[in-house]
Formats: C-alpha cells, structure tokens, sequence
C-alpha cells in the first residue's frame, strides 16, 4: 500500500519497537498529562530524526538495545518513580533517538523517509491513545494495573537480556 504504510506495519510487527514505547507511554501518564503531552509530541519528532541519521550512517551494533530499553522503561512504569519532567523529557528523547536510528538503518533499503513518517505517524495515535487511558485512572487498582504490565515489561527485558548474553 506504499511505503508509508511500509512504516506503519513495520513499527506494529516489531515488539523490540512497540513494547518499549507502550511503556514509555504507561509511563509518562502515570507521570501526569503535561508529562504524556510532552511524550506525545516529542517522541516521533526524535524518532524521525534518528531515523534520518541511520538511513545516512550505516551502522550495525551488537548491543542487546531493545533488551536495556524494556529493563529500564518497564522498571520506571512497575516502580513508578516520580522523576520530575525534564528528566521524563530526557528519556523520551533518547528513546526516539536510539530506536529510531536503528529503524533508519533498517529502512534505508526499503521504505526510506516515507517509512519513518508512517512510523511517526503511528508513534503520535499510540503515545497520545496510551499516556491518556494512563492519565485517565482514578481508581488506585487501575494504576496497580498499569504498574503490573511494567513488570512485565521488564521481566520480558531480564529474559531478552540473558539471551544476548548467551
């Protein structure tokens, strides 16, 4: 259907893309609504631009990435820890930066540019759809809840962690 539904399909079928910015996002709505809008628009912008930085460099790491990304985004939402804002935009950042430049790379043969605006794109309806449901809760086992999906995050992590290693 083009490439930009190239990007689209391809940030939906990889877990190692999906699961760390779901949590990023249960993360920045248990840290409040400025937090989850910040995440919201904040994210693809530095998602696109590390793409455009790995379409250009072609660089291969052997650094288990996605693993430390589900650690320490899925340990923040299980703990949730009240860190204040610039350091959640901090995070987001560097998020959009690292995993976007691994996209780029991938991308570079296939969807190119128009595949990392279908991967923005959907970044933005996911980033806006799962920090609002977060903000949403009142009900402490509502926030409970969310708190239990990161750990599992991050057990996920410990288990992906352990089998680079190996």
């Amino acid at each position: 259907m083009g490439p930009v539904y190239d990007g689209i399909g391809h940030f939906l079928l990889t877990p190692e893309d999906l699961v760390p910015v779901l949590a990023l996002a249960l993360y920045a709505g248990l840290r409040g609504a400025v937090a989850g809008r910040r995440t919201m628009f904040l994210l693809p912008f530095a998602w696109f631009v590390g793409g455009l930085t790995g379409s250009a460099v072609n660089i291969a790491t052997s650094l288990p990435i996605p693993a430390i990304s589900f650690l320490i985004l899925g340990g923040l939402v299980a703990a949730d820890l009240c860190m204040p804002a610039p350091v959640v935009t901090a995070l987001t950042i560097m998020l959009g930066l690292v995993h976007g430049f691994l996209n780029g790379a991938v991308l570079q043969e296939g969807a190119g540019t128009l595949g990392l605006i279908g991967i923005a794109t959907m970044l933005f309806v996911l980033v806006t759809l799962a920090s609002a449901l977060v903000v949403s809760l009142r009900k402490s086992w509502a926030r409970i809840a969310v708190r239990v999906a990161g750990s599992w995050i991050a057990a996920i992590g410990l288990l992906m962690f352990g089998w680079a290693m190996r």
